[in-house]
């Protein structure tokens, strides 16, 4: 793995020997997110319904439950590694409208021993679907859950940036994002949404801990959580001035979705354009009566199988198939968004860059990530550094392996998952 930083040259021998002692913590928990599936969801479907009034400040707090954590003994007071509560939290559409959203906050059992407030990191999932099933706070006492009736499989693998954070004394909070578990359908890769649900999550776990103000903020994610955690990052100073944010680890964010549609399309997860496209046509009335104009019987028949669809369904029902075969003309969508101004304009509303982050960043890009197009992370490198802002870019070289199998997406998510974290952990540090 190389790397190009302005003024940081690496990590010091002191943050190599704190990694390597939270490594078998991580392998416990990365071991234990491997048990079989279960059957079923436990969680209470009202829990995810908001009344009919709440607070319309962004970041309160409407309601919260227990929530049962892997690895947990019941009953165990101080239980390791913390103690998770569900929590339903007000958060903002992209016009200003609020919204509830859903997550969870696990406030560690480790004291936080660096000095100053425990620090909190806001987590964002990387794809596990647009389905309500597939939100992760249903899926933090058991990672993996099949739903017989759907059928579907939802998968929830935030457990490595959860675990490290929690070993370090450090509150994580993961966010559902919008539309995911709550009402409404998920809004994928909106870019405004994405960094609203971080950055009120953030808001609402200060506010559920009973945390100062002032306590340090970070944002950590991958792949599309990666474009969360990087939307928040530099919507942070506009929307949420307030946070003491530090830091902010993305890795592989969809920057620009112009780039990234063609890559994913054809590959394992090619269903995940699908999610995109639901999302926009969510927020967008013209978006709508282009797809609905634009797709065939078989993309209708897909964008609504979708909805309701978990990454580990996506995979055997539209793995490495062609957009194209949706559309009424047999193009791309590629070819459709460069035709037509109202998508070119919706799509490139999504594109992050263009706002500063007012905290460092560490930004991870694989060199031949076969989803995630490495041009669009270093031009999002590019971009911030051009406006002043602290960003320290990791290339990941692994050579590529099985194109269009996403081994080329996940092989740089586990190389630059301890640097990530360490990097966020050093700002907090401080």
């Amino acid at each position: 793995m190389s790397g190009k930083s302005g003024n940081r040259s690496g990590f010091s021998g002191v943050r190599r020997m704190r990694m390597m002692a939270a490594v078998g913590a991580l392998a416990a928990a990365c071991a234990a997110s491997l048990v079989p599936a279960a059957v079923g969801s436990a969680d209470a479907a009202d829990f995810y319904t908001p009344p009919r009034s709440y607070a319309s400040d962004p970041g309160s707090v409407i309601r919260s439950q227990s929530s049962p954590l892997l690895l947990q003994i019941p009953g165990m007071p101080g239980q390791w590694p913390g103690t998770a509560r569900k929590v339903m939290y007000t958060s903002s559409l992209q016009d200003g409208k609020p919204t509830a959203v859903t997550g969870t906050v696990i406030e560690p059992t480790a004291p936080w021993r660096s000095g100053g407030p425990r620090p909190t990191v806001v987590v964002g999932p990387g794809t596990i679907g647009q389905g309500d099933q597939c939100a992760a706070s249903k899926l933090m006492g058991f990672p993996l859950a099949v739903d017989i009736t759907q059928p579907s499989i939802s998968v929830n693998y935030t457990a490595p940036e959860m675990y490290y954070m929690l070993v370090h004394g450090v509150r994580v909070f993961i966010t559902d994002y919008i539309g995911m578990g709550t009402p409404g359908v998920h809004t994928y890769v909106n870019r405004a949404e994405s960094g609203h649900a971080m950055l009120d999550g953030a808001r609402a776990a200060l506010a559920i801990s009973d945390a100062p103000a002032n306590a340090p903020v970070g944002f950590a994610g991958y792949s599309q959580g990666g474009g969360a955690a990087a939307s928040a990052a530099e919507l942070a100073q506009t929307y949420a001035p307030e946070l003491n944010v530090r830091a902010t680890y993305a890795g592989a964010p969809p920057a620009d979705l112009e780039k990234v549609i063609p890559a994913i399309d054809g590959s394992t997860i090619a269903g995940a354009i699908g999610f995109a496209v639901n999302g926009l046509t969510e927020r967008y009335p013209k978006v709508a009566e282009v797809v609905d104009r634009e797709t065939n019987r078989t993309g209708k028949a897909a964008l609504k199988q979708l909805e309701r669809s978990c990454i580990g369904d996506i995979i055997p029902a539209f793995g490495f198939q062609r957009v194209q075969s949706w559309t009424r003309t047999g193009e791309t969508l590629s070819s459709l968004i460069s035709r037509t101004p109202e998508l070119q304009k919706v799509v490139g509303e999504q594109r992050i860059g263009r706002l500063t982050p007012n905290a460092p960043v560490f930004l991870e890009g694989g060199l031949h990530d076969d989803v995630i197009p490495y041009g669009q992370v270093a031009q999002l490198a590019a971009d911030w550094r051009a406006q002043g802002a602290d960003v320290t870019f990791v290339t990941d070289p692994t050579p590529p392996i099985l194109t269009k199998s996403i081994v080329n997406h996940v092989v740089p998510m586990l190389a630059t998952f301890l640097p990530g974290m360490e990097f966020v952990l050093g700002e907090f540090r401080k």
